[in-house]
């Protein structure tokens, strides 16, 4: 079965909110609300006691996980929430009566109240582009090209991000179809999106039950909220 996820490479991500400014615009996410948002974590000591210059700082983007058994879904007394067979956890407007049981289920706060249409919004992992070949507006976006798309089923070497602009053709359509996966874009050096990474270096959002579908890589520092 299919299971799309986003992988974010924490070592890259330099905060620039790219990911979270273009969401809002893309998907017209109203005013003090967010479908992804950008976490600073840190400045912590690399050792005990330890000060600056010794101290880490890294950015994670929390959004609607995806998850492979997500609570929201569950709980909802309309089956509005729902799992598509792309793996996506999606609201069906027409049948959410805004209770938000859904909201105050899900362990990352990451859905919200729409006051004006009375709904529950969250990210949709930009389903109205995947379905047309696309990238999620967040992952082609990405001004550290730290994010990439894919299928989990189908492993994370598969995820793929924007490529370079086609030779000799500079236009918009060609940065669309332009990719890079991420098993060929490992390596060292400048012309690499993504350095080499362990194993023990993948990471998720804590995981109470729901198994959260999006995939995190941190090189080198500590994991905050690994369980």
């Amino acid at each position: 079965m299919t299971h799309y996820a986003i992988l974010t490479d924490l070592n890259k991500c330099v905060g620039c909110l790219a990911c979270s400014i273009s969401c809002k615009v893309v998907n017209n996410v109203p005013i003090g609300s967010y479908w992804n948002k950008v976490l600073r974590i840190g400045p912590n000591p690399r050792q005990e006691g330890g000060q600056w210059p010794d101290v880490y700082t890294y950015f994670l983007t929390v959004q609607c996980q995806h998850c492979k058994n997500p609570a929201c879904v569950q709980v909802c007394p309309t089956e509005a929430s729902h799992v598509l067979a792309d793996g996506t956890v999606q609201i069906d407007k027409s049948k959410c009566i805004g209770c938000q049981f859904c909201a105050m289920a899900c362990p990352y706060g990451v859905r919200y109240l729409n006051e004006e249409e009375r709904v529950v919004e969250k990210c949709t992992l930009c389903e109205q582009k995947v379905a047309q070949g696309e990238l999620p507006q967040c992952v082609s976006q990405c001004g550290g090209r730290a994010r990439f798309f894919g299928d989990l089923e189908k492993g994370i070497e598969s995820f793929e991000a924007p490529g370079a602009p086609l030779e000799g053709d500079k236009s918009y359509d060609a940065q669309v179809k332009s990719r890079i996966r991420l098993g060929d874009a490992t390596g060292e050096g400048c012309d690499y999106p993504v350095k080499p990474y362990k194993d023990s270096e993948v990471y998720h959002l804590p995981n109470v039950g729901n198994d959260p579908g999006f995939v995190y890589i941190l090189r080198n520092e500590q994991w905050q909220g690994q369980e």
